[in-house]
């Protein structure tokens, strides 16, 4: 597919697929929240000491409670999102230990000063719209984690953390139009399991 895709195009796809995590019920959400975190603890990399960033689920987005006590089980050191410049669109990554406040846009981050780029991270949990089976990730559209996760595109050695998407099932769609500034995905956990794109393995 061509990587010029009309704004309004992904828009509709957006909007569609709120629409379908929106529709799950909640006897879905809890069963789906209990098997990704199943998914996440057979993925053999967890580890004490791992930086690991991980979200805070807004919406409809699939609560990440369950991945935030098995990282603490596995004494990982997870780090939250926050937004450090909301006019260029700017974000960082401060522990997840720090209190929280909502920011501009009513989201919940945390306020402490003590924070690390994406590039210092080992892995990242990601949250997503939607996603396809090549490793493309459709966002909110506002752009903050592809540009965190720009300095992906500038190596061809090691490049950096590994990023998961989490979702639901019902987030997957046939194929989507990639632009430069995407960053793809390593691999992506669902209630039905962890699927790994090319040049991962499990």
């Amino acid at each position: 597919m061509s990587d010029r895709v009309p704004l309004a195009a992904r828009a509709a796809l957006r909007q569609e697929l709120r629409r379908r995590r929106a529709s799950l019920s909640q006897s879905e959400r809890e069963a789906a929240r209990r098997q990704v975190a199943l998914h996440l603890s057979r993925f053999g990399r967890l580890r004490p000491g791992l930086r690991v960033g991980i979200y805070l689920p807004v919406g409809s987005e699939l609560d990440t409670a369950p991945l935030v006590e098995l990282l603490r089980r596995h004494r990982c050191i997870a780090y939250l999102p926050r937004i450090t410049s909301p006019r260029a669109q700017r974000m960082t990554f401060t522990p997840a230990t720090s209190k929280l406040s909502r920011n501009r846009h009513g989201i919940l981050e945390p306020t402490g000063y003590d924070h690390i780029s994406a590039q210092a991270l080992d892995l990242i949990l990601l949250p997503l719209v939607g996603f396809d089976a090549h490793g493309h990730r459709l966002g909110s559209g506002a752009g903050y984690y592809d540009r965190a996760l720009s300095f992906r595109r500038r190596r061809r050695g090691w490049l950096g953390p590994k990023l998961i998407g989490i979702a639901y099932e019902c987030q997957r769609v046939a194929a989507l139009a990639a632009r430069p500034t995407d960053i793809p995905l390593d691999a992506v956990i669902t209630e039905r399991g962890i699927e790994f794109f090319i040049g991962e393995t499990t």
